[in-house]
């Protein structure tokens, strides 16, 4: 079996690297990493060390690189990177997907499946998301600390294909998972809090817990809750009723200090950030069904032209 892992940062190079533990036992077994820079050398060189809660691992693809091109064919593919660099990632994959090849996408987004669709038509791709809490820590060392380090992910809609071996294999390398009938619901329950919070903590750089403190602030949390959620109604994606108290009170569980990781991307100036992710993709979508995003647009729009600014 070859696997490929797109983005080895905090979620790529934690469940990569759990995946790697199993090249010392399956001897069928293909493993390769895609990641660039600094960290791609230091993988190359002398693995990638794992920090976990579980303890350390120094972990070795069979093959680490820069160049999608220098793949084979997949028979699954971990797609870890960033939103931004989503639609350039599987360009690139496009070549290396069969019609039996798995795909699984591991970032944040409502739309990530139409996104990879748009592009890839063959291969199945399973709506997905994850909690997991990683960063990189230097380059070829991942940390991971606390999240529920679970896979949460279902059936293509338009491709009953599944390999089983990907459960098992889940389940060798200690890789928690839900395999779901409907995984919409996980994937827009992490939508409603990461996208509010994130949008509002950005523009008018407060960390969540001065955010909380605020209650104008507080507002626009809610106000983009509640739009996200009259979106998701609109599509049919069964949420608890409770979505947007839990969600909201869900940001007093995380230190005062925290910021967001949308907040934080965004503060640099020369680097991309999850905007349309966000933003855009709730204004598209508010558009398209006819669903009022007026606080998304308004926080959406201070953003752009904070950005022009700096």
């Amino acid at each position: 079996m070859k696997i490929g892992v797109a983005g080895i940062g905090g979620v790529g190079g934690y469940f990569g690297g759990k995946l790697t533990r199993l090249l010392e036992t399956e001897k069928d077994l293909q493993i390769y990493f895609v990641a660039r820079g600094a960290h791609l050398d230091e993988i190359k060189k002398n693995g990638l060390l794992l920090d976990t809660d579980e303890g350390q691992m120094t972990c070795k693809p069979t093959f680490s690189t820069d160049n999608i091109s220098e793949l084979p064919v997949l028979d699954l593919c971990l797609v870890c990177v960033k939103s931004y660099d989503l639609k350039n990632v599987i360009m690139q994959l496009k070549e290396k997907i069969s019609d039996n090849t798995m795909i699984l996408p591991l970032l944040n987004g409502v739309d990530i499946y139409e996104r990879i669709k748009s592009i890839i038509s063959n291969g199945a791709v399973f709506p997905s998301c994850v909690y997991v809490g990683t960063h990189i820590e230097r380059p070829g060392k991942v940390t991971q600390r606390g999240g529920a380090c679970t896979i949460h992910f279902g059936k293509d809609p338009a491709n009953d294909y599944v390999g089983e071996q990907i459960f098992d294999l889940l389940k060798k390398a200690n890789i928690k998972y839900n395999w779901t009938d409907n995984p919409y619901t996980e994937i827009w329950t992490k939508f409603v809090f990461i996208a509010s919070y994130g949008l509002v903590t950005a523009n008018f750089n407060k960390t969540i817990g001065e955010t909380m403190q605020s209650e104008e602030l507080s507002e626009y949390v809610k106000s983009i809750m509640q739009e996200i959620v009259n979106i998701a109604n609109k599509k049919n994606i069964i949420l608890p009723q409770s979505i947007i108290d839990d969600s909201y009170h869900k940001g007093g569980n995380f230190p005062f200090e925290l910021k967001t990781s949308f907040q934080r991307d965004f503060e640099i100036t020369d680097k991309p950030d999850e905007r349309d992710l966000f933003g855009g993709s709730v204004i598209r979508m508010g558009e398209e069904l006819g669903v009022p995003v007026k606080t998304t647009q308004l926080i959406y729009n201070s953003l752009q032209e904070k950005k022009k600014i700096t």
